[in-house]
């Protein structure tokens, strides 16, 4: 045994750390002497891979250290004599590099599609040995250590290889296999000991546990090929998209006491119920592992790992492939914008900041009291990214909603003067975010090209959705969260002053072209004391609910695609508790199943009339007949395709008061039919109409309709022809 060899076992044991430098050199066989480092062993013996004949006793030279003689070259293994029994399993320091040069080649080049792939634990077979390889980048640790059930959580027992050029380390453990629990054990440049989660890891314990979980190769035989081939139609900017926001957790709890439903449960409840309300698309909040459930998702730590909470990865592709044979697709919320700064977590992963600013005033959210990304390092940028494609590519996701998009584009976001710093121009925006936003988008325009993005930006950012190559951010669609805040502001107003402030339904005609706009009345709308939906509305519960179906009736009439929270769609009474199921029971109430009806033949609507989705980012499309005439509450309007279909005309009577008789400019001579009213009694209004339809009459320069407006209610009117 080599004196230097000695001096370092025994500082590595009296320490508790195991060898930092070079573990593959020096353990495994090197010339005729074979070394094991298994401390609590009573005994190891080294024996024939094949045949399991004994070919050598090694004897323990330090605590823990055992070292024999072992001629030939013949393929081995250990026998291992534990207090609890004995163990057989290959030499793990026996074993050749996990990551080729291709590999680390690719992984340091910024390949996220390659990152995703080989780094974090992988069932796999190598030199003819079926086993699990683990690899992690940690470019400033000392050392890491792989620990877990099948090592008792030593991190003494497998010291892992470095890559010292690319910072990677790797080692495979042989006869693991999928559902194995582990984490890394990094000393880190500070000389700190950390038990880290994969941050990489395909699988996850169920929080608040924290160990990653070997998870199995995903082989989930797809059968959605019909709506994979037709997906790029479905959601381009001229296809009908309606969208149900859901928070699994909440939508609906398990009767048996359980408090989560599994996703073959929810496939078997949400799937139908969604799609028979006419929906076109479900977008579930973040299901990315996340270890406070209070954040709803938003605070993930396992970008790769769909929450152990409803079940397994393999649950989660059933679960979407059912969707898309259902005829919906699915969203995912996918928060880049920051992270929790858990022990078990990102931060100071290996000692330093390696995903995350150094700098507070960088690198720490006070609103959110998290940690934002380092969008600067490649690496990092490569590792959001190759998050991206992974829901992209092995669950068949068909798009990625990208939390608080404002928050990283300006290095002031929620900062006072003096807690932030400018960028290299002297100015406020966030270079190194913008950077990363456009190669995301490009990169998934160009690997998925009928996947989308829809970025939650609530600033006046120019060209969130216009292409990289013209210099926008090149995102799909945007949340129009203007058109949202001008809209609730208005509709809580009591009707007597609506009239006086008709310029807040107006104002979102005047730029409603200049993106590709998604209206949102999102989860955010009805938490932290703002009350549900219906709740916002002035005056009794009649004129709640009839505010709210002229408020829905508006919206789907409004040029944008639609997005609306769950139990929006049914009057949820109170404001959302993501502790509580949605209070179905309401649905029992006329004015609830009355509601939820409505939004169902919105949907209708809006998915057969291509006056309502092929112009929605087409300025062609609309057109004003009357913008709050005279400051009396109504709001009429013309929608039209260019690609076939009928012209509309709707009309949108935002007071109490009806309007009789009153006369309504059209723009074609002939039979305008009521395809919708809010206040049909159907729906839980008052039954006040125009029998129907009406028919046009010449009158001046050109042509009207008489019409009976409800109160607080929209007609939809479609022509019908001469």
């Amino acid at each position: 045994m080599h004196p230097q060899h000695s001096g370092g076992i025994r500082v590595g044991v009296e320490t508790g750390r195991s060898w930092a430098a070079d573990p593959f050199g020096f353990l495994g066989r090197h010339g005729g002497v074979v070394r094991a480092y298994q401390p609590g062993a009573a005994a190891v013996e080294v024996i024939a891979r094949k045949t399991r004949r004994r070919l050598a006793t090694l004897t323990e030279v330090e605590p823990g250290l055992f070292e024999g003689e072992l001629k030939g070259r013949a393929a081995y293994a250990f026998r291992i004599i534990w207090p609890d029994g004995p163990q057989e399993i290959e030499d793990v320091y026996g074993f050749g590099p996990v990551l080729s040069d291709e590999d680390l080649t690719s992984i340091a080049g910024g390949d996220p599609l390659r990152l995703a792939e080989r780094l974090g634990a992988t069932p796999r077979r190598l030199e003819e040995v079926d086993g699990v390889s683990f690899s992690v980048w940690a470019p400033n640790a000392r050392r890491v250590g792989l620990v877990g059930d099948f090592n008792g959580w030593d991190g003494r027992r497998h010291p892992m290889r470095l890559r010292h050029d690319k910072g990677v380390w790797e080692i495979f453990i042989p006869r693991l296999s999928a559902g194995e629990r582990y984490q890394f054990e990094i000393e880190g440049a500070d000389g700190v000991v950390r038990r880290k989660a994969d941050p990489l890891a395909r699988a996850t314990e169920a929080p608040p546990a924290t160990a990653s979980i070997v998870a199995p190769v995903l082989d989930h035989a797809w059968a959605d090929e019909a709506w994979m081939a037709a997906r790029g139609e479905r959601q381009h900017p001229g296809a009908p998209i309606s969208i149900y926001e859901v928070h699994a957790g909440s939508w609906r709890r398990p009767w048996d006491g359980r408090q989560f439903h599994d996703w073959d449960e929810l496939a078997d409840q949400l799937i139908p119920y969604v799609a028979g309300l006419g929906f076109t698309h479900l977008q579930l909040m973040p299901i990315m592992e996340h270890p406070f459930g209070g954040s709803w998702g938003y605070q993930p730590l396992s970008q790769f790992a769909s929450s152990a909470r409803y079940g397994s990865p393999a649950a989660l592709a059933r679960f979407v492939d059912r969707c898309h044979q259902a005829g919906l697709g699915v969203i995912l919320d996918w928060v880049p914008a920051h992270f929790p700064n858990d022990a078990h977590g990102l931060e100071r992963f290996d000692g330093t900041a390696l995903y995350e600013h150094d700098d507070p005033t960088e690198g720490f959210h006070p609103d959110w009291n998290t940690l934002i990304y380092n969008l600067g390092r490649e690496e990092v940028q490569a590792f959001l990214i190759a998050s991206a494609l992974h829901w992209l590519d092995r669950f068949h996701i068909d798009g990625l909603r990208v939390d608080a998009v404002a928050s990283m584009l300006y290095r002031d976001y929620s900062r006072a003067p003096g807690q932030w710093k400018p960028n290299i121009h002297g100015g406020r925006e966030n270079l190194e975010a913008v950077a990363f936003l456009q190669r995301l988008n490009a990169t998934v325009a160009d690997r998925f090209p009928t996947a989308i993005t829809i970025a939650e930006e609530s600033t006046s950012w120019p060209g969130v959705t216009a292409p990289v190559d013209q210099g926008g951010l090149g995102f799909t669609y945007k949340w129009n969260m203007g058109w949202m805040n001008d809209t609730l502001r208005y509709m809580h107003r009591d009707p007597v002053h609506r009239g006086w402030h008709g310029g807040d339904i107006g104002f979102g005609l005047v730029y409603a072209f200049s993106e590709k706009f998604i209206l949102p009345l999102s989860h955010d709308e009805v938490v932290h004391g703002k009350g549900a939906l219906v709740a916002k509305m002035p005056g009794d519960r009649w004129r709640q609910f009839a505010n709210l179906r002229a408020l829905l009736a508006l919206m789907w009439a409004h040029p944008g695609k639609k997005l609306l929270f769950m139990g929006g769609e049914f009057g949820q009474l109170r404001e959302w508790n993501h502790d509580r199921e949605l209070d179905w029971a309401l649905l029992e109430e006329a004015d609830h199943h009355g509601l939820q009806r409505l939004v169902g033949d919105l949907n209708r609507i809006y998915r057969d009339e291509g006056a309502l989705h092929h112009t929605d980012a087409d300025p062609r499309g609309f057109s004003w007949i009357a913008e709050n005439n005279d400051g009396d509450g109504v709001f009429l309007f013309e929608r039209r395709s260019f690609h076939g279909g009928a012209p509309l005309v709707m009309a949108v009577n935002m007071t109490p008061m009806p309007r009789e008789r009153r006369r309504v400019a059209v723009p074609l001579p002939g039979r305008w039919t009521e395809i919708l009213n809010t206040d049909a009694g159907f729906y839980g209004g008052g039954d006040l109409g125009n029998q129907g339809g009406v028919t046009s009459f010449s009158a001046g320069d050109g042509e009207q309709v008489e019409l009976t407006l409800p109160p607080l209610a929209a007609i939809f009117l479609r022509y019908e022809g001469p």
